[in-house]
């Protein structure tokens, strides 16, 4: 890894474990579209399990048991199917089959999220909805870190509070990340190398947690995303563009 990459890697880590700590880590699967950008996809969902399961760790005890559990237990048991899925055929997933599938999540999300005259979500979601959000969210998940949109979805409009949403978010991934670890080295995903560099990069993810705990009252969600959504938007059109040309 030379040191370009690796100043792109601690920034993209960085931002996962702000994201992870204080804003419900739905868009910390930026970072491995950003790593896909200078690595490839395999080696950039197998550099950031590791940091991503820690991140979680490190966010669980300031919102311990402040999480919904009925919706979290509905999303897992959704999500373990998706991991299955995932499993099967991520050896069948080329690097620009990921690439793309990053770049339309990507794209997809920002579009979602901000999309003109939307129709006001005001009904709760029933849990055979959150049982095909968790499928997704483990597939997604799974294969490029990016379960956080489709578990957004279906929690969002529940009527929980930011707290709460944030805390049921990190307990799911807490869970569906930790399940993905040895499905991940049966597959060959990890390497003595990219642990080298998760160790050497532990202390940013966690420095990132701790900001975002910190800014989690503090930080307009509005401003943080407005800023998240551009980058998701411009990453997603450079990876779709590299994986077609």
């Amino acid at each position: 890894m030379t040191n370009e990459i690796f100043m792109i890697a601690a920034v993209a880590v960085l931002f996962a474990g702000f994201s992870k700590g204080g804003f419900g880590g739905s868009v910390a699967f930026v970072s491995s579209a950003i790593l896909a950008l200078v690595m490839k996809p395999t080696e950039a969902v197998g550099l950031m399990l590791p940091l991503l399961i820690l991140m979680d760790f490190g966010t669980l005890r300031p919102f311990w048991r402040k999480w919904d559990i009925h919706q979290a237990k509905v999303l897992i048991l959704g999500g373990l199917p998706g991991i299955l899925l995932g499993t099967l055929l991520f050896s069948v997933i080329n690097d620009d089959v990921l690439r793309i599938l990053l770049g339309v999540i990507a794209l997809g999300f920002v579009i979602w999220r901000l999309w003109p005259n939307k129709a006001p979500r005001v009904h709760r979601f029933p849990d055979k909805v959150g049982y095909l959000a968790g499928l997704v969210a483990g597939f997604t998940s799974f294969v490029s870190h990016a379960g956080g949109p489709p578990a957004a979805i279906y929690l969002l409009p529940q009527g929980m509070g930011k707290t709460k949403y944030h805390a049921t978010v990190t307990l799911v991934f807490w869970v569906i990340n930790a399940l993905k670890f040895v499905p991940y080295a049966f597959l060959g995903v990890f390497t003595f190398e990219l642990f080298k560099y998760d160790l050497i990069l532990a202390p940013i993810a966690l420095l990132g947690v701790w900001i975002g705990v910190r800014a989690h009252h503090l930080v307009p969600e509005t401003w943080f995303f407005r800023v998240t959504y551009l980058c998701l938007a411009c990453t997603g059109v450079k990876l779709i563009f590299d994986a077609v040309t």
